[in-house]
C-alpha cells in the first residue's frame, strides 16, 4: 500500500471518530440483533459480543488515543557510518497486509483497524458470524471515512467467510498477507496455525497463575485473587490457577477463607489432593490436562506447592505464557520469580487483569501476544511495524 502522510492518516481517524458518534444508535441497534440471535450458553463470548453505549464510547476513545500517538512509520532505529563511506539507517516500516481472525468483540473491529491503518498497514478483518451485523456497520463507517478523505476502501476489509472458506483462504490467499493474528481460544489458534501459509502471531490464550508465598499479606492476596478471577471472566488476563505455599502460616484457616471468598462470587473450585484434605467437599482436579485449560468461566483450580521453585516449574509447564503473579513480602523472592517465570507479563502483589494495552500505557491493542517473535505482550501501535535498512552510498563496491 502507498505510504500515507501522518496528516492524511489522522484526518481519516478524525472522520472515524465523528462517524462513530453520529452512527452510535445504528451500531447499538445492529449489535442488539446480534445479541438476540446469540444463545447465552457461552457467557464469556456473550459478554465480549456486547457493544452498548459505553463500548462505543470506548471505541471512540481508542481511535482518538491512536490518532494522538506519534506515527510509528519511518522512525530511525539506528544509524551507522561505515569506514567505506556508506551511511546505513535502519527505520521502521509497515508490514503491508495484516489479517486478524477473532471471535465476538465488535470493538476489536475498530481497534484492529485503527492500529493497522495508523501504522500504514492494510487490514483484513475476519470476525465471528455472531457479530456480523455489528461488524458490517463498523466497517461501513471505516469505508465512509476513507471515501471522505479520497482513499480506497480496501485499506479496511471485512471477510465474510465460513470455516471451510476460511481454511481455503489461509491455504491459498488471493492476495499477499504478511502477518496473521488469531485472537481467541485455543481451537481458533490451532486452526489458524494448521492452515496458514504465512507468519502467525499467537495471542489470546490465558490460563494465568498466581502463587501465594508464605510471607504474603493474606488479605491483600485475597483482594488480588478475587479481582483477577472475577472482574471479567471473558478476558484473556483473568486468573484460572491458584498455587499456595504449603508452609504458609495457618494454612487450613486460609484455605477455608479463600474457598468462602471465591464462593461468594459463585466461583466453582477444583482442588488437588492436599487441598482436599481441608476443603473436603470440593472436587478433585480430574486430570493433568485440566492444568493446561483456560476456563473463561467462574471456575478456578487451587493447589499446594512446596516453595516458589515448585510454583515456577508448575507455571512454566502448564500456563499459557500470558500473565503470572506472585504474592509475597519478600522482594528477593519476587524478583527471582519474575525473572524465571516464562510469561509475557509477570506481577508482584498485583492482579493479572492489568495485562492490557491501555493499562500498560501502550494504548489501544491489536491483541496480547504470547509469542516471543517479534513481540510479546500488548500489540500496540509501535509493535505493528517491521524495519527496513536504508543504505546511502557514493558508488561503493564490495571487494
Amino acid at each position: 500500500m502507498k505510504l500515507l502522510s501522518t496528516d492524511i492518516k489522522n484526518n481519516v481517524l478524525k472522520s472515524v471518530i465523528r462517524l462513530l458518534g453520529e452512527r452510535k444508535a445504528e451500531i447499538i441497534a445492529a449489535n442488539k440483533e446480534d445479541l438476540e440471535a446469540f444463545t447465552k450458553e457461552d457467557q464469556a463470548m456473550y459478554d465480549r459480543l456486547v457493544a452498548d453505549d459505553k463500548k462505543v464510547d470506548g471505541m471512540i476513545n481508542s481511535v482518538r488515543e491512536v490518532m494522538e500517538q506519534e506515527d510509528p512509520v519511518g522512525q530511525v532505529i539506528s544509524e551507522v557510518n561505515r569506514d567505506n563511506g556508506l551511511n546505513i539507517i535502519n527505520k521502521t516500516a509497515p508490514f503491508g497486509t495484516i489479517m486478524i481472525i477473532y471471535e465476538s468483540r465488535p470493538d476489536v473491529t475498530v481497534e484492529a483497524a485503527v492500529l493497522a491503518f495508523k501504522a500504514n498497514n492494510k487490514i483484513l478483518l475476519k470476525g465471528g458470524k455472531e457479530a456480523i451485523r455489528s461488524n458490517e456497520v463498523l466497517v461501513d463507517i471505516w469505508h465512509q471515512a476513507l471515501k471522505e478523505n479520497e482513499l480506497p476502501v480496501d485499506w479496511v476489509q471485512l471477510l465474510k467467510l465460513n470455516r471451510t472458506q476460511t481454511q481455503e483462504f489461509l491455504k491459498n490467499p488471493p492476495q499477499k498477507i504478511d502477518l496473521i493474528v488469531p485472537r481467541g481460544g485455543e481451537r481458533l489458534i490451532a486452526f489458524v496455525k494448521e492452515h496458514a501459509e504465512c507468519p502467525v502471531l499467537v495471542s489470546g490464550r490465558g490460563n494465568n497463575f498466581i502463587y501465594v508465598d508464605r510471607t504474603a499479606d493474606w488479605d491483600e492476596s485475597i483482594k488480588v485473587i478475587l479481582n483477577a478471577k472475577t472482574d471479567k471472566i471473558s478476558a484473556c488476563n483473568a486468573l484460572d490457577k491458584i498455587l499456595i505455599d504449603k508452609h504458609i502460616p495457618e494454612l487450613e484457616k486460609k484455605l477455608v477463607h479463600l474457598q468462602k471468598s471465591l464462593h461468594k462470587f459463585n466461583v466453582s473450585l477444583l482442588v488437588d489432593e492436599q487441598v482436599q484434605e481441608t476443603l473436603k467437599n470440593e472436587p478433585l482436579i480430574p486430570e493433568e490436562s485440566t492444568w493446561y485449560e483456560e476456563f473463561l468461566a467462574l471456575k478456578a483450580c487451587i493447589g499446594l506447592v512446596e516453595n516458589e521453585d515448585e510454583a515456577i516449574d508448575k507455571i512454566n509447564q502448564y500456563s499459557g505464557g500470558h500473565s503470572s503473579g506472585i504474592m509475597t513480602n519478600d522482594l528477593t523472592k519476587a524478583i527471582g520469580f519474575m525473572e524465571q517465570v516464562d510469561s509475557g507479563a509477570v506481577y508482584h502483589n498485583a492482579s493479572t487483569r492489568f495485562t492490557d494495552g491501555g493499562q500498560m500505557g501502550v494504548g489501544a491493542e491489536l491483541a496480547i501476544s504470547t509469542d516471543k517473535l517479534h513481540h510479546r505482550g500488548p500489540l500496540g501501535l509501535k509493535q505493528l511495524v517491521t524495519n527496513k535498512y536504508y543504505v546511502f552510498g557514493t558508488g561503493q563496491v564490495r571487494v
